[in-house]
């Protein structure tokens, strides 16, 4: 994607899609089994789904046999993308995922969707979620030089908002969304929607969890994102721009 910010806004929220935004985890997760079942490769779909939102090179490397060839690799990520498209038509945006990110906008934050997901799918998601109005710029496996738990694709969208990691906060739903953004110093929230738990969330470094964006956009004034909302509130009381320099000394 080559989105460009559709405003320019000095504090925003990072959202991981798959997983966070739209129920498709465990599509993926059928998806990739049924890729190594071509294969004749009988991994659990348990330790599939526990790297799920890792990159699918990455993927590959932890759950393929350590003496498989390149092309072994290539032939099981190519049917991996064909078979995860034919569950297209049944995924679905989780409860209020679009509602939360238009109570971000309204905020007064910029939303950027950092998704490693390949641009095709990409598309199809952002149509699933149909939140266009409140989505400034979405990023793609094409932007990043590494896939997650690398955290090129947050720097990617860092770079597309203009932003710096103490100005966003990350939503996603994976240990390895957490890892990612702890790498850049970026708060992470994570949600349980993706089937990972709050336990192992928190443990990753998650500064706070919830149940899915319903249970986060019932909370947001208290969360993580309503602190960097406030910030917007507090440098427009003071009459300056948030990041703004401010003399705090007193006489």
């Amino acid at each position: 994607m080559n989105d460009q910010p559709k405003s320019a806004k000095d504090v925003g929220v990072l959202f991981d899609v798959d997983g966070t935004l739209v129920d498709s985890t465990y599509f993926h997760t059928m998806a990739w089994w049924q890729a190594f079942r071509q294969q004749g490769l009988d991994v659990p779909m348990a330790s599939i789904h526990r790297h799920i939102g890792m990159g699918g090179d990455k993927l590959l490397e932890r759950l393929l046999p350590a003496d498989s060839d390149r092309d072994i690799r290539a032939t099981v990520e190519r049917a991996h993308g064909s078979i995860f498209s034919t569950f297209w038509p049944a995924i679905r945006p989780f409860e209020s995922a679009r509602t939360l990110l238009q109570g971000c906008v309204e905020s007064g934050l910029a939303v950027a969707l950092a998704s490693s997901a390949n641009e095709r799918d990409l598309q199809v998601l952002r149509g699933i979620l149909d939140a266009e109005p409140w989505i400034d710029c979405a990023t793609s496996s094409a932007d990043a030089a590494e896939s997650k738990p690398s955290p090129d694709i947050l720097l990617a969208a860092l770079e597309k908002l203009h932003l710096k990691a103490a100005d966003v906060v990350f939503v996603g739903d994976s240990v390895w969304d957490v890892k990612a953004a702890a790498r850049l110093g970026i708060e992470t929230i994570g949600l349980t929607c993706g089937g990972i738990s709050a336990a192992e969330l928190f443990e990753a470094g998650a500064v706070e969890v919830y149940s899915g964006p319903r249970a986060l956009l019932h909370r947001l004034d208290a969360s993580s994102i309503g602190k960097l909302a406030r910030r917007i509130d507090g440098a427009e009381s003071r009459g300056t721009a948030p990041g703004a320099p401010t003399d705090n000394t007193s006489g």
